[in-house]
């Protein structure tokens, strides 16, 4: 084990996109762990689109970062040291760490990853946080019903992907919207989605949706926000349901732009819109787990990571996705299991 930590803090709040320079990587000498904590040696780093979230000076549902703060993300690790009775060292561990080399962490906070389950990096995706959002968003928020259409915006990200093929499992035609050939060709010839459109390839989103769900859209599961929820609200059904996990197309903006007005539509349809968050649901977070777990297995499942190599490129990796780089799980793998 190296005496040096990197560790990634928060150099300035961005303006708009983030840009490299608000990414400061410093050096430290290794934690020791204190009574009841684990030393975690990081293995794989999770960025997602909420942290932009926490890069902002205001509250909302995730405390935002001071500069001057380390970030944090979802980590799978390997204990280094432990002294805390649920785990010894060579255990493979998940939890909400920093972005760096090692980490200091309360036992009580991580939990123990299967290594013998499926690749430990799926604990940070399909069977992890991201999994978790799409099976509850999917089945608790949007109750999909058999032979609804079910539209799923950024449909090739690891919620999006996950989500409309659980919709699809329930006898749902599924469609999904994504930015580029590669990622609809994703959508429908290896998840098999009965639709997708390439929102970049396209002027007139309405057009698109009616040729894709031409008979209209019964639950939206919306990952973007922006003209492609406002061309979405045109077409939904009476009795939709439209599940709102993100908005990432407004992460970026300076002042969130007032568009449409869309709330007509919801008297017209007597649609229902439900908002979310996953740890609204962390009591059975275990059971949803493992049945995504059976689903991997089986094959009914199917997911893809885009990894980026080394914890330097971590700020790299964030960025990207909001340029829609990632296919996928977006990960940053940092080390691997020791043996």
């Amino acid at each position: 084990m190296t005496d040096t930590n990197r560790r990634f803090l928060l150099s300035k709040r961005p303006e708009g996109k983030p840009e490299p320079d608000a990414f400061e990587l410093v050096e430290t000498d290794v934690p020791e762990p204190g009574p009841g904590e684990v030393l975690v040696r990081t293995l794989y780093l999770s960025v997602d689109p909420y942290m932009r979230g926490r890069m902002r000076d205001r509250e909302s549902y995730a405390e935002p970062w001071a500069v001057g703060d380390p970030l944090r993300g979802g980590v799978v690790g390997e204990v280094e040291a432990s002294n805390h009775g649920d785990f010894e060292p060579g255990d493979v561990v998940v939890g909400n760490l920093e972005w760096a080399d090692y980490a200091a962490v309360d036992g009580d906070d991580l939990r123990s990853v299967d290594p013998d389950l499926a690749p430990i990096s799926t604990a940070l995706g399909v069977l992890g946080m991201p999994g978790r959002t799409a099976y509850f968003g999917m089945l608790e928020v949007a109750h999909p019903r058999p032979g609804d259409t079910v539209v799923v915006s950024g449909a090739a990200g690891a919620v999006g992907s996950v989500a409309g093929q659980i919709a699809r499992m329930g006898d749902c035609r599924v469609v999904g919207i994504a930015g580029s050939d590669e990622k609809t060709s994703f959508l429908t010839d290896e998840l098999g989605f009965d639709g997708a459109i390439n929102y970049a390839a396209t002027d007139d989103y309405r057009a698109a949706l009616d040729e894709a769900a031409p008979d209209g859209v019964d639950v939206y599961f919306d990952n973007v926000g922006g003209e492609i929820t406002d061309a979405v609200f045109s077409r939904l059904n009476v009795d939709a349901r439209v599940a709102v996990c993100g908005q990432i197309a407004l992460y970026n903006e300076k002042s969130v732009p007032t568009g449409p007005r869309k709330l007509g539509t919801l008297i017209e349809t007597r649609a229902r819109v439900r908002g979310f968050l996953v740890s609204d649901f962390a009591a059975r977070f275990d059971r949803a787990t493992e049945r995504l777990g059976r689903w991997v297995r089986s094959g009914d499942l199917r997911y893809r990571e885009t990894v980026t190599e080394g914890l330097e490129n971590a700020p790299e990796a964030f960025i990207g996705l909001f340029e829609g780089e990632n296919v996928g799980k977006q990960l940053v793998k940092v080390g691997d299991r020791s043996g």
